[in-house]
C-alpha cells in the first residue's frame, strides 16, 4: 500500500529532532565561494562530514531558503574553513544575517577563488561534484583539490553550545 499523499506525520516534534540530534558533536566549518558578480558568499556550517577517501570527497548541506544558495549552486569551486576553538565570534558572524560578512575578516584566496579565512584548523578546496535537493536543503559533494592543516584546537558544536574537542585518557591502553 503507498503512504498517504501529503506532509509526512512524525512520533516526535522538530524540538525533539533537533535535541536529539544535538547530541551528535560536530566540527565547525564557514563554507565560502565567489558568486557570479565577483562578491563572496560565506556561511557558518556544521552539516559537514567525508564521503570517500579515494577519490577525496566530502559533503555539506545548506538550507533551501539560504540567500546565497544560487551562488553556491553555481560556484564551480568553494573552501570549507575548518574553524579553531578560538573563532566563536567568526561562526557566530557567518551564522547570522550582516551587511558584509568578510569586512575586516582576515583571509587570502586560494586555488578556488574563495577565502581561506586565517587562523582555521583546515582548509579544504573543492571542485563542485555533485548536488542533491534533499527536504529542506540541498546537499552538495566537493571533490577536494587542495587541503591544508593549521595550528590550533578544533571549534567543535554539541548540545546547542560551542566547544572544544577535549581527548579523554587513555583507558586500558
Amino acid at each position: 500500500m503507498p503512504p498517504p499523499a501529503g506532509p509526512r506525520r512524525h512520533a516526535f516534534s522538530d524540538k525533539q529532532f533537533r535535541d536529539a540530534l544535538a547530541q551528535f558533536a560536530t566540527g565547525v566549518t564557514i563554507i565560502c565561494a565567489q558568486a557570479s558578480d565577483g562578491r563572496y558568499v560565506g556561511f557558518t556550517a556544521n552539516s559537514f562530514n567525508s564521503v570517500s577517501l579515494d577519490p577525496p570527497l566530502i559533503l555539506w548541506s545548506l538550507g533551501r531558503r539560504s540567500h546565497s544558495l544560487p551562488a553556491f549552486e553555481a560556484a564551480e569551486r568553494y573552501v570549507v574553513n575548518v574553524l579553531s576553538a578560538v573563532q566563536i565570534d567568526l561562526a557566530r558572524r557567518f551564522s547570522r544575517p550582516h551587511a558584509d560578512r568578510f569586512a575586516g575578516v582576515a583571509y587570502e584566496l586560494g586555488w578556488a577563488g574563495a577565502p581561506r579565512i586565517a587562523g582555521c584548523v583546515a582548509w579544504l578546496e573543492c571542485r563542485h561534484h555533485a548536488q542533491h535537493r534533499a527536504g529542506d536543503h540541498v546537499v552538495f559533494i566537493g571533490d577536494v583539490a587542495h587541503c591544508t592543516r593549521g595550528a590550533g584546537e578544533p571549534l567543535v558544536f554539541a548540545q546547542h553550545r560551542f566547544a572544544t574537542a577535549v581527548p579523554l585518557a587513555d583507558q586500558g591502553k
